[in-house]
């Protein structure tokens, strides 16, 4: 009998046959609602009916249409639909499989227009699980571990807001860009750094937002020093945060966007965009790939970019985000083990803390993820450096009686596990 590798961590034991909307099916019809999108990818809700019908229509006429060999026809019109709705300037793109994928392209993408060597990436980041997209990653050392050496000329600057171990104190803005700049005083010279890579809201490393003047600061040194400003948007584009893509809530525009997850519900896309000039440096054939650009995919990721401007769910994830939000607000009022509840749209960030000390209380989150499962059907996910923070992603479907149901049985099980401690 043919096995499944055990390199795959598990969240639940479910074995699910079925989606629809925010909602799965196990074997036995049990319906569990499901605040993880796959880690934010089903932005449409799983099996969108306009995508599948989408992906069934191009799968009768190409599976596969190599993008060395031919043009499809999508491609065009993919590109279109993109500039038409990402941040201005942005009208140039390069199709590839998964987040990790498009990271590296950037990174590519930005040594072959700078020239230099060197990347600066920010604390508490997640860029991927490819070498170069590991090296670039620290939001928890489980994803590195055992895999050095790793890439070259990765820097890792301070982010805002982030917490120390202990939960007494947190990196303010000021203190994150006087660390920027002496990282290009000390470490990586202006002139051997190519590109800068931030999320504007930290995923895997517990859903905390930038700071508009954090993101304004890096901005305006990479103008400076001839740096690349890449966003990494792979979590949260596509309307997660409330706006098509997190830059929008900052008033700042990347040299380099990074796309992927919802971008084609669940099937695996991703791109980068930058302008036509940056993309111009890229020698032609220096960079490709086999299924980049794949005409199913193509199909899904334009049906879903309709559905989601049709359907309204940008607008949708802000407020049913804004109702996560206080929800889980008015919880932490209640219980001292909620420290802080950070959120922008659909991603809603939760710590869970000692309440005596402050101390991150990881624990506590793993007891509360089986509660929600077993008591509520409820599909949730951990995150943060200090494994600490609860990370509410649901699809962009979702509706306020369903958000609600999220917000009850959260308080119903941080009751239920509390009383037994």
């Amino acid at each position: 009998m043919g096995k499944l590798a055990p390199v795959w961590s598990k969240l639940t034991p479910l074995q699910v046959v079925r989606g629809e909307g925010a909602v799965v099916y196990d074997r036995d019809g049990q319906a569990y609602l499901d605040a993880t999108s796959g880690i934010a990818v089903t932005s449409t809700g799983h099996s969108h009916p306009r995508v599948v019908r989408a992906v069934a229509e191009q799968a009768a006429r190409f599976i596969h249409a190599q993008v060395n060999i031919y043009t499809h026809d999508g491609l065009q019109r993919l590109a279109d639909r993109l500039e038409e709705i990402t941040p201005e300037g942005i009208d140039t793109f390069f199709f590839a499989n998964s987040g990790a994928e498009a990271v590296e392209a950037s990174v590519k993408l930005a040594r072959q227009y700078t020239k230099r060597p060197n990347i600066i990436t920010f604390q508490g980041s997640f860029h991927g699980r490819t070498a170069q997209a590991m090296a670039m990653t620290t939001s928890r050392t489980g994803y590195r571990a055992g895999y050095m050496p790793l890439p070259a000329g990765v820097f890792v600057s301070l982010f805002p807001g982030f917490p120390t171990a202990s939960g007494t104190r947190r990196v303010e803005t000021a203190e994150a860009l006087d660390y920027l700049d002496y990282l290009l005083a000390g470490q990586t010279a202006p002139d051997e750094t190519a590109a800068m890579v931030v999320e504007p809201v930290l995923g895997e490393g517990g859903y905390l937002p930038a700071t508009a003047e954090f993101l304004a600061g890096i901005a305006e040194r990479c103008r400076k020093h001839g740096i690349l400003m890449i966003a990494d948007e792979v979590q949260t584009g596509f309307g997660r945060t409330g706006r098509m893509f997190a830059v929008e809530h900052f008033g700042v525009i990347p040299d380099v966007l990074v796309m992927a997850k919802g971008i084609a519900s669940g099937f695996p896309f991703s791109a980068i965009g930058s302008s036509e000039r940056v993309m111009a440096a890229w020698p032609t054939g220096s960079h490709g790939g086999t299924y980049g650009g794949n005409p199913l995919g193509v199909a899904a990721a334009l049906a879903t970019i309709e559905v989601i401007q049709e359907e309204g769910l940008v607008a949708n994830a802000g407020e049913r985000g804004a109702q996560l939000e206080s929800g889980m607000l008015q919880l932490a009022e209640k219980y001292p083990s909620i420290g802080r509840v950070q959120a922008l749209g659909l991603m809603v960030g939760v710590e869970l803390v000692d309440p005596e000390t402050g101390a991150p209380d990881p624990g506590l989150v793993q007891e509360l993820l089986r509660e929600l499962l077993q008591s509520h059907r409820i599909i949730a996910m951990g995150a943060g450096t200090f494994g600490n923070v609860i990370r509410w992603m649901p699809p962009l479907v979702i509706d306020k009686e369903q958000v609600e149901k999220l917000i009850d049985g959260f308080g119903s099980s941080l009751s239920a596990v509390l009383g037994k401690r």
